[in-house]
């Protein structure tokens, strides 16, 4: 039996995008209470009756979080365009080798609007 988990992790930062048409709103500094949400999928053992300790998931997210919470975005390495696009891969990139059976990462940017990254 294959199973997904997900488990949601939440960070308040400020950022600005650099790259965006003149005049445009999210040129200027402003700030989100970000939700990231991590899937993974794999086979469930039968021993233990869990494919992965959700614990797994925390020690993972814990050193991303120390570099994005109440940080300014555009000032940590490979966000200098902190787009939810941008910032999607760039968690990916961070956790894939280490957490097996990664599958998506989701970020919140706002209630309504979110990005869904699963790798290249």
């Amino acid at each position: 039996m294959n199973v997904r988990l997900v488990h949601e992790f939440r960070f308040e930062a400020a950022h600005r995008l650099p790259n965006v048409p003149p005049g445009h709103k999210c040129a200027r500094l402003h700030g989100h209470s970000f939700r990231v949400e991590l899937a993974v999928a794999g086979p469930v053992d039968p021993k233990t009756g869990w494919f992965i300790d959700f614990q797994r998931l925390h020690d993972a997210w814990s050193p991303l979080y120390e570099e994005l919470d109440h940080r300014y975005l555009n000032d940590v390495p490979g966000l200098e365009n902190p787009t939810s696009e941008v910032l999607a891969r760039w968690t990916w990139e961070r956790l894939q080798p280490g957490l097996p059976g990664l599958m998506r990462v989701t970020v919140f940017e706002t209630c309504e609007s979110r990005c869904e990254y699963e790798g290249q």
